[in-house]
């Protein structure tokens, strides 16, 4: 049985984010979504809401679970005995920075492997800050989000 983790700050998590985890769990027996804490950056929902919101939006997959982490991606991996990192790529500088990350993985934890899906062209562009950013104006986001997490944001932009 093959464990993979799919790790990121999800903060909001977008379609671009659910297309890979639909992806994913189509090519593992178990997909973990790894939230993780990313200490340089501040996030606009704590990291129980960033796992609630995901734990709502993936119910239909049986093989898809969420857990919340802090530390290094590998040690989060073994210790769910995961062998395969998940990892998105919208344009070549994604690229470079996942090629480094995962290769610098790769010599600390040898036996787990780095998957990288390229997005769905109709995603490439889309990133939660940009989404944060956006919704930030109270600009229309919902082409970015689902209804439910779309109006999360807004109570959070909400005065």
């Amino acid at each position: 049985m093959t464990t993979g983790i799919y790790p990121g700050s999800f903060d909001p998590v977008t379609y671009g984010h659910l297309d890979i985890i639909d992806r994913a769990s189509k090519v593992v027996d178990k997909l973990i979504v790894g939230v993780l804490t990313n200490s340089t950056k501040s996030p606009l929902f704590s990291m129980e809401e960033r796992v609630r919101m995901i734990q709502d939006l993936i119910r239909k997959y049986g093989n898809v679970e969420v857990r919340a982490f802090s530390g290094l991606t590998v040690d989060f991996a073994h210790e769910n005995g995961a062998t395969v990192i998940v990892r998105g790529l919208r344009a070549v500088t994604d690229f470079e920075y996942e090629l480094q990350l995962s290769q610098t993985n790769k010599v600390m934890a040898p036996d787990i492997d780095t998957i990288f899906f390229t997005t769905n062209l109709q995603y490439s562009y889309l990133s939660s800050s940009t989404v944060k950013e956006i919704a930030s104006y109270h600009g229309d986001i919902h082409m970015f989000v689902p209804e439910e997490v779309e109006k999360r944001i807004r109570e959070k932009f909400t005065p």
